[in-house]
């Protein structure tokens, strides 16, 4: 293993593309960032990179430009289709609108290749993309608007609506709005010459990723363009093992960081090919698997439980890869999953401020009711109250480094999510004897009842074993007596009345399948979880009540 490069070493440039240095003015003080580590040797980067150029246009010049890049809804463009597009964009951007490297562009719209050409088009303008959401709020995007200063904005016309009610927001170029003399596509259609990529430093922020609000304050945390090129190389090179022939396929829109790359820059970097599509229910997230022939799937815990008992209506034979992330896996979703398709799932835990997976497993590696090993290029490690590392079986704060890490834009939290050089997740784990990390709860969803620390996480597990139980999520709940007692909010299954007597078969069930103490002493029911737009449960909110 060659010496650790660190973000203070040579690979570090004065250099900057950026004629608006409001991103690099804007980060963290330098004492505030954690370790940067990059001891593999394809994380070895030039000190000038753009990523677009080394994703997209690098494949064109060596002859695949007629490959399939990006699959849309009747739509299906090879990477010089795409290339085509991006630079069309890129001229809208640079030249129509007379942006300058450093601006900050607001992207909205759900899956689909457009939104995809946009994100690739900014970054390779030299522009920063802040892509949000489809289902925020007018109120939500104006704290965004804001906070990253935005300059201008892409946005798909059916999802005006919000944007509209915002009074003085930047010029807007709408696209997927046919008959539009002014939009995107009509603008497009002006540019046929080629864009250049703006030859960017590798530590030039290119991605402002807002995290999707689980705690409720959502925070914008800044990624550079090697940072972009760090993720592909790690996870999808190490664990996943993609490659050419992959078609990837799932849920996560590409405002969030799980589907930014599960989706987009994954199947990129490794000349593939990634379907994009809006809207997709279970039923249908399966019905294009077996369309497509997908080979590798991003989704969150609470679709595979929901796809699991439909799966056997479709022609799965081409999918091989199943990724799990977003939230903790429930071990009887696992093996649900499996029983139903035959496939072990790669589950994954990562971070928007540390952009992707960071611990996972597959194949042989795989360990059911464990998220996995540090992913090749990271490290983790369990620390104390007091931010000293613990051995093995000891639950505590989980801490990573790698050559991606927490950049908060302008934020007090910064000091709260680096220690000593070291990303703190948020995540209570503990690690076993082998070094396999297991989840038990977020740090701040530990449940201490009379002496007795609880994860959540665990009694959701055996819950949804329960053959009446749909969907759970357990939160503390303040108690005069215990601190805090167990709090169960269920959905049940159709069929299935919420009664006392429901309530004291799950409690009974518990019982019997993990530690008496850890049962819910209060069982409420609930036509449905509140939950993120990437599917994460807010348990805030459960706990809010």
């Amino acid at each position: 293993m060659t010496s650790p490069v660190t973000s203070s070493s040579a690979a570090e440039s004065s250099f900057t593309a950026h004629v608006d240095t409001f991103a690099r003015d804007h980060l963290p003080p330098r004492e505030q960032w954690p370790d940067l580590v990059f001891d593999l040797s394809e994380l070895q980067y030039p000190a000038r990179l753009n990523c677009v150029a080394e994703l997209l246009d690098a494949h064109v010049a060596a002859g695949r430009g007629e490959r399939t890049a990006v699959i849309g809804d009747r739509l299906r463009w090879t990477y010089a289709d795409l290339q085509r597009q991006v630079d069309r964009i890129a001229r809208v951007l640079r030249i129509d609108m007379g942006l300058v490297p450093g601006n900050r562009v607001l992207l909205r719209g759900a899956n689909c290749p457009m939104m995809a050409a946009s994100i690739l088009a900014v970054l390779k303008a030299g522009l920063v993309a802040v892509p949000t959401m489809p289902l925020l709020r007018a109120r939500e995007l104006g704290v965004i608007f804001d906070k990253a200063q935005v300059n201008a904005v892409l946005c798909a016309r059916s999802l005006a609506g919000e944007l509209e009610q915002l009074a003085g927001h930047p010029p807007v170029v709408w696209f997927d709005d046919p008959g539009n003399a002014d939009g995107l596509e009509a603008r497009m259609a002006r540019h046929a010459d080629p864009f250049a990529a703006v030859d960017t430093a590798a530590d030039d922020v290119c991605l402002i990723s807002f995290t999707s609000g689980t705690t409720g304050v959502p925070k914008g945390t800044m990624h550079f363009h090697r940072d972009i090129l760090a993720i592909c190389d790690c996870f999808p090179r190490h664990t996943l093992k993609a490659s050419a022939d992959d078609v990837f396929i799932g849920t996560p829109p590409l405002a969030f960081t799980f589907g930014l790359g599960g989706l987009l820059l994954f199947p990129l970097r490794f000349g593939a090919a990634g379907v994009l599509l809006e809207k997709l229910t279970p039923e249908g997230l399966l019905a294009a698997i077996e369309a497509y022939e997908a080979t590798v799937c991003f989704t969150a815990p609470t679709f595979y439980r929901q796809m699991t008992p439909l799966a056997p209506r479709f022609d799965l034979g081409s999918l091989q890869k199943c990724v799990s992330a977003g939230e903790a896996l429930p071990l009887a979703t696992r093996e649900a999953w499996q029983s139903a398709t035959g496939i072990a799932m790669i589950d994954g835990i990562g971070a928007t401020e540390i952009l992707h997976i960071f611990i996972s497993a597959s194949g042989d590696e795989i360990r059911p009711g464990a998220t996995g090993k540090p992913v090749p290029g990271y490290r983790a490690c369990i620390l104390d109250k007091d931010g000293q590392p613990v051995g093995p079986g000891t639950i505590g704060r989980l801490a990573v480094k790698g050559p991606t890490g927490c950049r908060y834009l302008a934020d007090e939290r910064q000091r709260n999510y680096v220690l000593n050089g070291w990303n703190l997740t948020g995540d209570a784990y503990e690690m076993d004897g082998d070094g396999y990390f297991h989840y038990r709860a977020r740090t701040d969803d530990m449940i201490i009842s009379a002496g007795y620390n609880i994860a959540g996480a665990e009694v959701e597990d055996v819950l949804l074993t329960h053959p009446a139980v749909l969907e759970c999520g357990v939160v503390g709940r303040a108690d005069e007596e215990r601190g805090q007692i167990v709090e169960a909010h269920v959905v049940l299954k159709p069929g299935h009345e919420a009664s006392a007597d429901m309530v004291r078969a799950l409690q009974d069930y518990a019982k019997q399948h993990i530690a008496p103490y850890k049962y819910p002493r209060a069982v409420r029911f609930t036509d449905k979880l509140p939950r993120t737009e990437t599917g994460k449960l807010q348990r805030f909110k459960l706990r809010a009540q």
